[in-house]
């Protein structure tokens, strides 16, 4: 058996029943076989893909808060601090009912190569807990927050591990979890990034992630002959991610007619009202429901099929493996030519291997919504030098990066023979960094 596969297996066989994360870590060493079996002697000697698949810490612990009724409710808090070669620890704390260690660890794991492709001095790691804030007051959020950071604490710091925020874990939540830490240890310091702008955060943090979706997705359209302006764009969640995904892309012209939720869709032909999706999910925090009272025109569905509606670029927001095989069909019957990912996997193997064969552009999660953590990181630059740069300087600074990204993972497709393969180049151009710097440090 090669290399690669006995790796694979090994991941299968000690880690039963996490299926993201097994999904993960074939997706990424499949892809990197140009680069292992170039290496493969020297790899094998230093146990390079063990090591890499195996997190550095696993911290699982109990959350107890108490609710409005008084009643006392325990959740599970997770840490997954994967990889620190090429500096601290760095990725979201996603708060949801469906989180659990394999879906940490995947995430986790991604997260490794995707700071990598930043160029910024960032590892991967992932954290957060089987809490729904949604339906929650304030004050049950606050006292979640508080008992998670209270066992959190012990583990992360501003050069250690730096958390940010992912689904479920906004503004709210990252203020009332940084009060938290500064209580206990007393200390000011960027530990936390998605900071309130009043406490050390940074303009364009809200809008990154969205923003560098679309910055690198009009960077691959374009080296291809293409341009987003006036192209109809879909698009799927509705939250940070697609709300400004949706407003980056109408601002550059293109026509955005698709968002949706947990429960159903919006279909606009018009193109979505960015403003009174803001309106419903950030400021009233409703469903999506809500829009027809301020675009009755507009249709609502319930359940999924927004990759049913034609369009030229696809841009999955919402979660892991919303986008599979037969949504991969309607969308190349529709004459889709792009799809990038917003979401982190949002497209399973078979569907991302389809639109491959099929000739659409595609942009893997690790490379096209690494805007988020781009601005995070430089949210931790400018704590450490007690500034905060204008929107400009760090809207500037985010579309060098994202073109920077998709430059790397387009060069180290052609050079290991495989042009126009984004999944193979982000995953090697992500991979070889991490791997040199593993090997620069020795065993540990």
């Amino acid at each position: 058996m090669d290399y690669i596969s006995e790796v694979i297996e090994m991941v299968i066989r000690k880690n039963p029943s996490e299926y993201e994360f097994h999904q993960a870590v074939k997706e990424v060493l499949e892809s990197l076989r140009p680069v292992v079996e170039a290496n493969e002697e020297k790899f094998r000697r230093e146990a390079l893909l063990e090591r890499l698949v195996e997190p550095d810490r696993q911290i699982l612990f109990k959350v107890p808060w108490v609710d409005d009724k008084g009643n006392v409710q325990v959740n599970t808090g997770y840490r997954i601090q994967f990889n620190n070669a090429i500096g601290p620890y760095k990725g979201g704390l996603r708060l949801h009912p469906s989180v659990n260690k394999g879906i940490i660890k995947f995430l986790g794991f991604e997260q490794i190569f995707k700071n990598s492709l930043t160029g910024l001095p960032i590892g991967g790691g992932k954290g957060g807990s089987d809490f729904d804030p949604k339906g929650k007051s304030d004050r049950e959020v606050l006292a979640f927050c508080k008992s998670f950071m209270t066992e959190l604490c012990k583990y992360i710091g501003a050069d250690t591990d730096v958390p940010a925020g992912d689904i479920g874990t906004g503004a709210r939540e990252i203020g009332y979890l940084y009060g938290q830490y500064k209580k206990i240890k007393g200390t000011c310091e960027g530990v936390l990034t998605g900071k309130g702008l009043t406490y050390g955060g940074s303009l364009v943090r809200t809008e990154a992630t969205g923003f560098g979706l679309v910055y690198l997705t009009e960077e691959m359209l374009k080296a291809h002959g293409h341009s987003i302006a006036g192209k109809t764009v879909a698009v799927s969640g509705a939250g940070n991610v697609a709300i400004y995904a949706a407003a980056k892309a109408m601002e550059l012209g293109a026509k955005v007619v698709t968002v949706s939720d947990s429960n159903g869709w919006i279909y606009d032909k018009a193109g979505i009202d960015v403003k009174a999706l803001k309106e419903i999910k950030e400021v009233r925090r409703e469903r999506l429901t809500e829009y027809l009272k301020f675009r009755p025109e507009a249709e609502y569905h319930e359940g999924q099929g927004v990759w049913q509606v034609k369009c030229d670029i696809a841009l999955p927001c919402a979660t892991q493996n919303e986008l599979l095989l037969e949504d991969a069909k309607a969308l190349a019957e529709n004459g889709c030519i792009a799809v990038a990912e917003g979401a982190n996997m949002p497209t399973d193997l078979e569907a991302t291997k389809y639109l491959q064969d099929k000739g659409i552009l595609f942009a893997p999660g690790k490379a096209a919504n690494a805007g988020g953590v781009a601005t995070s990181a430089l949210e931790m630059s400018q704590n450490s030098e007690r500034l905060s740069w204008t929107f400009e300087e760090v809207d500037e600074k985010l579309k060098g990066i994202m073109k920077n990204i998709f430059f790397n993972m387009s060069d180290a497709a052609k050079e290991y023979g495989a042009e126009g393969n984004y999944v193979l180049g982000a995953n090697i151009a992500g991979f070889l960094k991490v791997a040199d710097a593993m090997m620069a440090q020795g065993i540990w």
